[in-house]
């Protein structure tokens, strides 16, 4: 992982993570959280995507509303629609996750 592509957010999950398992039985869990910028009167929110036991940990430990930090990079995800429009997002794939005491 570069090191310039590196992130560290604090916030709260914004909805109850969802765990999924791959064909080949690799847990997932996506979740957003919403980071608050000093500042700014609404938040800044991050599409968060968790692999392996820690998406397992994540999925039974947090709840709407808990206060995380998550570290990792930010991953451009591009795809196309029925339509054939190119739809673009960017996602924080995280590999590290805690519980913020703050």
């Amino acid at each position: 992982m570069e090191a310039s592509n590196r992130i560290l957010i604090h916030g709260r999950v914004g909805q109850r993570p969802e765990l999924r398992y791959t064909a080949k039985r690799e847990a997932v869990c996506s979740f957003s959280m919403a980071e608050n910028i000093s500042g700014s009167e609404a938040p800044r929110w991050h599409k968060v995507v968790v692999w392996g036991r820690q998406a397992e940990l994540c999925s039974a430990q947090l709840n709407k509303g808990s206060q995380i930090f998550a570290r990792g990079r930010n991953v451009e995800c591009v795809f196309n629609t029925k339509e054939g429009e190119v739809k673009k997002y960017t996602e924080l794939r995280a590999d590290l996750i805690g519980i913020s005491l703050i």
